[in-house]
């Protein structure tokens, strides 16, 4: 594993450990050259994946960068990295259990959005901005609109008697 502090290729392992989900091994590792410390994550990958996006042009599939676009719709939110972590590794598994070597990108965007919903409210929105691609405030308004009355019709069909 190349050093990312100085880029020497010859890194040491000094402790190995399964992620909490155990879908991953985390590694710390020591440059011997620089005595830089970093960390990665070691994990198994079923099949190559290619992104078919809207446009058709195909990709493949980049785990991190789903993984940054979901950090940054929980910045600055009360949710760990772990969870960002174990959600990141629960859509990746559902894409790979689908069997299909290319995943149109519109599957991709309504996994993350129903997991961040169970996540983080505000995540959700978020994210659903960008890749709902609102455009004006109304936009904003008719989506949080939409949520507020399936919250209000799940509070209200539970009679609890609140006028």
């Amino acid at each position: 594993m190349r050093c990312p502090f100085c880029g020497n290729d010859d890194t040491q392992v000094k402790d190995s450990r399964p992620t909490e989900d155990g879908a991953s091994i985390r590694r710390r590792r020591q440059c011997p050259a620089c005595a830089g410390r970093f960390t990665t994550f070691e994990r198994v990958q079923l099949r190559e994946l290619t992104l078919v996006k809207k446009s058709g042009k195909r990709e493949p599939f980049d785990r991190d960068k789903l993984a940054r676009s979901i950090e940054i719709a929980c910045r600055k939110r009360p949710v760990e990295p772990e969870r960002i972590e174990r959600l990141v590794n629960g859509v990746v598994r559902q894409l790979e259990s689908l069997g299909e070597a290319e995943i149109e990108a519109d599957v991709v965007g309504e996994l993350v959005m129903a997991a961040l919903k169970a996540l983080d409210p505000v995540a959700y929105i978020r994210f659903a901005s960008v890749y709902r691609d609102f455009r004006e405030a109304k936009d904003f308004e008719t989506f949080v609109g939409g949520l507020s009355e399936a919250v209000n019709g799940v509070k209200g069909s539970k009679g609890d008697g609140a006028d």
